[in-house]
């Protein structure tokens, strides 16, 4: 039942020293909890996926992102998916991908329950709630992005797709999006799922242009970044969509060279961070007032 899903309960208090607050129920997960954490001025909060046959602990070795998290006072949660019939976890993001052997999990319930009972229990920037997610986890970020526009400022998705039929994806209004993906991944043109094709890397970013309303010009940025360690310099390169609705943020960076699982540089979960942190949660333009004018005394 989904309802289950909510059945969390809070345990712990923070104290004034980076923690890991536990919270029970059917599907637990950690909360880490920067030492700088004060209940008066609001924080951000990110949510990390990892990938097919992974857990939240193995993404959390990978990404390395709890030391970037007490840097910048950030609210984090690495979550495990569902385990199959055969141990494999995963996460039920969209038809194709990746409920494959067992009854379809509400991973969108238990994902927004987790922005439920953290906020509720700390104090939450709602304009600064982040998902970023790889492969699998990626889709599941992409699909949080189409459901939940209204609460989930920006996503960050690593190699993972969407929707075969892209009119699934229907966002309540612009959100902001970065999709990073190695250009010598297998998936990098696309891929088969479940009988379906998913569009690949190019055509991701491209969807998300359109659903942003942004222009079909896409901007290359100057500046490469350094973001797989196998590679001497900047391999990475930075696209952006422009003039998108209500300022909304669309980018698409491509590690070239880079395979499915990147070889991830020093920089690169600072780097990742640094582009959510500095992407709130989007404000739609205020109507201007059709009231008329007071007119000066002369």
């Amino acid at each position: 039942m989904v309802s289950a899903l909510f059945l969390v309960v809070f345990v712990g208090t923070p104290s004034g020293n980076a923690a890991d607050i536990s919270f029970g129920g059917p599907r637990p997960f950690k909360l880490f909890v920067p030492s700088t954490y004060n209940a008066a001025f609001p924080a951000p909060l990110i949510i990390a996926l990892h990938g097919y046959q992974q857990s939240g602990d193995k993404f959390e070795k990978y990404l390395n992102l709890t030391p970037v998290a007490e840097a910048r006072g950030i609210l984090y949660v690495h979550p495990n998916g569902t385990a199959d019939k055969s141990g494999t976890r995963f996460w039920n993001a969209t038809p194709e991908c990746c409920d494959i052997h067992t009854p379809k999990v509400n991973d969108n319930a238990y994902l927004m329950s987790i922005i439920d009972q953290v906020s509720k229990n700390y104090t939450v920037d709602p304009d600064r709630i982040y998902v970023i997610g790889h492969s699998n986890g990626g889709f599941m970020a992409n699909t949080m992005a189409c459901l939940h526009a209204d609460r989930i400022a920006a996503v960050v998705s690593m190699a993972g797709g969407g929707y075969a039929k892209s009119s699934m994806c229907k966002p309540s209004s612009p959100i902001n999006i970065l999709e990073i993906w190695g250009t010598k991944d297998v998936t990098f043109s696309g891929n088969h799922m479940m009988g379906k094709v998913i569009p690949g890397a190019v055509k991701t970013a491209a969807i998300w242009g359109a659903l942003n309303h942004c222009s079909k010009t896409v901007f290359k940025l100057p500046e490469k970044l350094d973001l797989d360690s196998k590679q001497r310099g900047s391999e990475t390169t930075q696209y952006q969509y422009t003039e998108c609705a209500d300022n909304a943020d669309v980018e698409f960076w491509t590690i070239s060279g880079a395979e499915h699982v990147p070889h991830l540089s020093m920089n690169f979960t600072a780097d990742v961070v640094d582009y959510l942190l500095a992407h709130p949660k989007v404000a739609a333009p205020q109507p201007e007032s059709s009231a008329t004018p007071t007119p000066t005394p002369s």
